[in-house]
């Protein structure tokens, strides 16, 4: 089995870890890497969003079955478990941000919403105040000790790398933070599950946003903001009237399907949302090009730089070359695929500097012209 060195600066054996645990393998497979330090381990678990009830389907982060497949393993693990009810926080800081956004005619992002609030601040504090040495969770990322303190750097295997939804982690609880999945592939930790014999060895991985059933946002946001599903009109960058929509929330920025407009020269996207007059703005995929975004909320990991970054604009994205001025970054090359409410997170080779909110776009198109 691998061993990971949880760098508590003391000898294990009088320290404590505080393990975040979903349920699933990654989580379970951190708490039996923290066991075997030889540290004092407390599984917590927090009860956010019932998934599987409202759907049927005992399958997401949130569902009372993976409470109970955390408990199942910190009972094999012999380790300490707790469950926190943190449903109306997280309903209130995740669940209601991510609806609004989408009646702004935003393209929001809930997960980093969650590390932001409940889960690197809320399960923080908790870990503090249990006296933990360090929390340490299943995230695929690499906590890597520089001359000037701990760095957030990619995972090593790029099809698990979620440092794209950590942007936000500060510099105070990255020092508190270990993620030691970090260097290991997906294979590995089930592997190391198996070896173990925790029931959750090939349980599968969540697909969806915990409180979005099937994928299914609109559902999802019209529930909370009824008025958010009014109809409006489809019309193209000169304002002429295509056809209609049945709510802004159906669509987002470069988005093609569902437009159900027939007899145009060339395929048509989604260029842009209006909002306040409830119109969602198409054209050709050219027009969807940006040269350059305007980020708002910069959490700076690293040292603040203005050349030789590369950028990250969507969670499955390459990162690609860009240059910071001020708060807008400029793209070496034309982007496709940015919309306001998207994060751009800033790297320097494999570390994340940082990163910011999208809150505007500059078109490739226009700045040609």
């Amino acid at each position: 089995m691998i061993s990971a060195d949880f760098q508590l600066g003391r000898p294990a054996a009088g320290a404590r870890i505080v393990v975040a645990m979903s349920g699933g393998v990654d989580s379970s497979v951190v708490a039996a890497l923290a066991a075997r330090s030889g540290a004092e381990v407390i599984g917590v678990t927090l009860q956010l969003y019932d998934h599987g009830e409202a759907i049927g389907r005992a399958r997401s982060c949130c569902a009372g079955r993976d409470i109970f497949d955390a408990r199942a393993v910190a009972d094999r693990l012999g380790i300490a478990h707790y469950v926190f009810d943190y449903e109306s926080r997280f309903r209130d800081s995740v669940i209601d941000r991510f609806a609004d956004e989408y009646v702004r005619g935003r393209t929001p992002i809930p997960c980093v919403s969650c590390n932001q609030s409940v889960k690197f601040t809320d399960l923080f504090s908790l870990a503090r105040d249990l006296g933990a040495d360090c929390l340490a969770t299943g995230h695929y990322v690499r906590r890597v000790v520089g001359p000037g303190g701990p760095e957030l750097h990619r995972a090593a295997d790029p099809a698990r790398d979620q440092s794209y939804f950590l942007f936000a982690t500060t510099r105070d609880q990255l020092g508190f933070l270990r993620f030691p999945l970090g260097d290991l592939p997906k294979p590995a930790v089930r592997e190391i599950a198996r070896e173990l014999a925790l029931a959750v060895a090939d349980k599968p991985d969540s697909q969806d946003i915990c409180f979005v059933p099937d994928g299914d946002y609109a559902a999802v946001v019209e529930k909370v903001r009824p008025d958010a599903a009014r109809p409006g009109e489809i019309v193209d960058r000169e304002g002429r009237v295509l056809g209609e929509h049945r709510g802004l929330i159906h669509f987002t920025v470069g988005q093609r399907r569902g437009l159900e407009i027939g007899g145009q020269a060339e395929p048509l996207y989604v260029l842009r949302l209006d909002p306040d007059r409830r119109r969602v703005v198409v054209g050709p995929r050219r027009a969807l090009a940006v040269r350059a975004a305007q980020l708002s909320g910069i959490n700076w990991l690293g040292e603040e730089q203005r050349d030789g970054l590369t950028v990250k604009v969507r969670s499955l994205a390459r990162p690609v070359p860009a240059r910071l001025e001020g708060s807008w970054v400029h793209f070496v090359q034309p982007e496709f695929g940015v919309a306001p409410g998207q994060a751009a997170v800033l790297y320097e080779g494999e570390r994340v500097l940082g990163g910011g909110w999208i809150e505007e776009t500059a078109s490739a198109e226009r700045e040609a012209a």
